[in-house]
């Protein structure tokens, strides 16, 4: 190794240190983290595959097992990428050991990098166990996989970070899981995951373009169905101005060390 690799080597073994452990973490209870959230899913599915997938349709050409599934891929995604980093960054800071990271030498980009990655590979993970279940219960065209792909790592990048955020701010269990509640799960289903926006009348639809999920899933939808309520370079470019504001906010926290120290 020449001493340039190796000056590198040494400035980002925090960063491998600290994604590997927090893989590790989430891979030591897999049963929580990755079992539980995919028979959740395939409950989702056997209720509106097996028994509504093709006795409805909210789009012309497709089932409604169709329809409902990329929006259900997303969901798992969403839902396990802020689960990993907020669940592991609270508890870092409700146990207090987070004053030992901080001290280590991490920059703030490798700290988030750290927790955004291996969130990224949790929700991912689910999603495509998601998706390998979903071939019981409809077969998606796959339009454009490159574009399916880069939206579901956008996805997962954007609740990464505001896992970061939310651990951030929560004072305790409850107020963290009031985010999940009151917040990432009314966003989901209201943003057209079982129903297409363009059904709903002007006012509601109008209302729904505000939701920043609606992007996100009506930009995976178009990506795996060919289809969609807005062009998928829209939905995209939206999606990745919203990961760029959170990133930005989830860094300004780490640089400061803001309520992480305390």
């Amino acid at each position: 190794m020449t001493p340039p690799q190796k000056a590198a080597f040494i400035v980002w073994l925090p960063f491998y240190t600290l994604l590997q452990k927090e893989v590790r973490r989430f891979l030591r209870v897999a049963s929580q983290t990755l079992v539980t959230p995919v028979i959740t899913a395939a409950l989702y599915l056997f209720i509106f595959g097996a028994t509504l997938g093709e006795r409805i349709s909210v789009l012309e050409g497709f089932s409604y097992a169709q329809f409902v599934v990329p929006g259900l891929i997303l969901m798992g995604v969403i839902n396990n990428s802020f689960s990993n980093v907020a669940s592991s960054l609270f508890m870092s800071r409700y146990l207090g050991n987070i004053v030992d990271l901080l001290v280590t030498p991490v920059t703030p980009t490798q700290f988030i990098m750290a927790y955004t990655l291996a969130a990224m590979l949790r929700g991912l993970a689910v999603g495509v166990v998601v998706w390998v279940i979903s071939l019981f219960f409809a077969d998606l065209p796959w339009a454009h996989p490159l574009a399916a792909l880069a939206m579901a790592c956008l996805a997962s990048f954007l609740f990464a970070q505001f896992g970061i955020i939310a651990a951030i701010h929560a004072n305790s269990f409850d107020a963290l899981s009031m985010y999940t509640n009151f917040v990432i799960l009314p966003l989901i289903f209201l943003g057209g995951v079982f129903y297409p926006i363009s059904i709903l009348p002007p006012t509601w639809a109008w209302l729904s373009h505000l939701n920043p999920l609606f992007y996100l899933i009506d930009g995976f939808r178009h990506a795996l169905l060919g289809v969609g309520d807005l062009s998928f370079l829209v939905s995209f470019g939206i999606s990745s101005i919203i990961s760029l504001i959170m990133f930005c906010w989830a860094a300004s926290l780490i640089a400061r060390s803001y309520r992480l120290r305390t």
